[in-house]
């Protein structure tokens, strides 16, 4: 499957929950920021935050986007002040849990 950005995506029904992966988070971060990085090396590293990684506000909020498109869920606000990778996939993946 493509995404509107023309990157490959993992296909996923709409309104299905999570989890969101690490992998997923760099797939994604590419596709909307341009930005390359190792999953692995990103969830090995739990200190890491975006800034760290290059990605800004805004790449964030089109991360946010996608995944609401991509799920059908609104994700909220919380997990667009996420200063990490881990805490924005625990943030994302409550809110998906939640609305499961």
């Amino acid at each position: 499957m493509t995404d509107t950005t023309g990157t490959a995506s993992a296909a996923r029904p709409k309104g299905a929950a999570g989890p969101v992966t690490f992998e997923e988070l760099a797939t994604l971060m590419k596709g909307r920021a341009g930005l390359s990085v190792d999953a692995r090396e990103m969830e090995a590293s739990p200190a890491i935050t975006f800034e760290e990684l290059n990605l800004d506000s805004l790449g964030l909020l089109g991360i946010v986007a996608e995944l609401e498109n991509r799920y059908g869920a609104k994700i909220g606000d919380e997990a667009e002040t996420c200063r990490s990778p881990h805490a924005f996939l625990a943030t994302v993946n409550a809110q998906l849990a939640s609305q499961s």
